[in-house]
């Protein structure tokens, strides 16, 4: 399909690499890795090796990584399956951040009506959370904290080093979302201090529907999903070996290429700001999220004066894809939940658009990009 996409948060392409990978093994045949004929065992050494290679990549043992069907359940696993283990030892409190993705926030409502205490902590205007405000926030009883590594909708990075070594030092178990922060960010499981991190592979050029839960030795942890063994009896039912073949490999060139992708991304992020902030001015074009500490393939724009969905579709028309937000919510005219815990004034709120950006983009499609952006926002805004 032609035209410029502007939403790799959402879902990034399959990258080529990982696309040929996965289809050396579904030309392999059928197995289930939990067969003990000679087919199962094959399908099984194709997925110890993918565990294996993603361990590696991540720093962690490959006896800690549960596959799953994606972000969402590795998001949610973590959240429900902690804190029901946690409530067996007295702890009833739960610590989130308000900017969590909704696969958070959402497993935390639903936590809260089972008895569960949850306090959701405010970030400043920029999306940051402050490691004293989760402080703040803990109680004798706090068994989970959750803070995502980098804010998906305005980029921001959390200080997730400064947050985790605090509540180490308590015995509380903290939950990270790191499926925007894999393959833009060094991630290091060992000098985490986290014992769950949840990541999805189709953000980064991975299959989609396949997704990992790292959980440290020792943590706490309930599975939510129950029928055979598998996953060290973690999380039930037959796994996806070609897409866990595919992630491997996806996770492997996302850390290799870590370095020269997020400079080349970052100054495509930084050219349509500027484009945009110099055709529309720094009134009509204000950037959303902490300047200084955010991913380097994600912006987030308020253009004052226009309406985010006529703006949206208006681009859709000229071939441009953005997003309102996170794409589990972006076909809601609901606000964004993120921009509203920053606290930005109504005017911004309601004229915010997110683009995110990947390897197939050129500043050439930059430059075209932003003239068409610039067009249609001083319309809508003029209208």
């Amino acid at each position: 399909m032609k035209g410029i996409y502007l939403d790799h948060a959402a879902s990034a392409p399959l990258l080529p690499e990982v696309a040929e990978a996965m289809l050396d093994v579904m030309r392999d045949g059928p197995g289930n890795p939990s067969s003990l004929h000679a087919f199962g065992r094959a399908a099984r050494a194709r997925l110890t090796d993918a565990r294996d290679r993603i361990a590696a990549k991540l720093n962690c043992k490959p006896s800690e990584i549960v596959f799953t069907s994606g972000g969402t359940e590795s998001d949610n696993a973590a959240v429900i399956g902690a804190s029901r283990a946690l409530r067996r030892r007295g702890k009833t409190h739960i610590v989130v951040s308000a900017i969590e993705h909704h696969a958070v926030l959402h497993a935390a409502d639903a936590l809260e009506r089972e008895g569960f205490a949850v306090t959701r902590v405010l970030p400043d205007s920029t999306g940051y959370i402050d490691p004293a405000a989760v402080e703040e926030a803990l109680r004798p009883e706090t068994g989970l904290v959750s803070v995502m590594w980098a804010n998906n909708e305005v980029g921001t990075i959390q200080p997730i080093h400064q947050i985790g070594g605090r509540l180490k030092e308590r015995g509380i178990v903290f939950h990270v979302d790191a499926v925007q922060a894999l393959g833009a960010v060094p991630i290091d499981l060992q000098e985490t201090p986290a014992g769950l991190v949840s990541f999805s592979a189709h953000k980064l050029g991975g299959p989609q529907g396949i997704g990992a839960l790292y959980i440290a030795a020792g943590t706490p942890f309930e599975s939510l999903i129950h029928g055979g063994s598998q996953e060290r009896k973690r999380r039930a039912g037959t796994e996806n070996v070609a897409a866990a073949w595919g992630f491997a490999r996806a996770v492997e060139l996302a850390v290799e290429r870590m370095d020269q992708k997020s400079r080349r991304l970052a100054a495509l992020r930084d050219r349509l700001e500027a484009l945009l902030i110099g055709k529309l001015g720094p009134a009509g074009a204000i950037v959303n999220g902490r300047i200084g500490s955010r991913l380097p393939h994600v912006t987030n724009i308020s253009f004052v004066g226009a309406d985010t969905e006529t703006l949206l579709m208006a681009l859709d028309l000229e071939g441009i894809a953005a997003a309102s937000g996170s794409a589990c919510s972006s076909g809601s005219l609901e606000r964004s939940h993120v921009l509203k815990a920053m606290g930005l004034p109504e005017e911004r709120l309601k004229s915010a658009v997110r683009f995110s950006f990947g390897p197939s983009n050129t500043m050439e499609e930059i430059e075209t990009a932003a003239e068409k952006i610039a067009t249609i926002a001083d319309r809508l805004r003029n209208k």
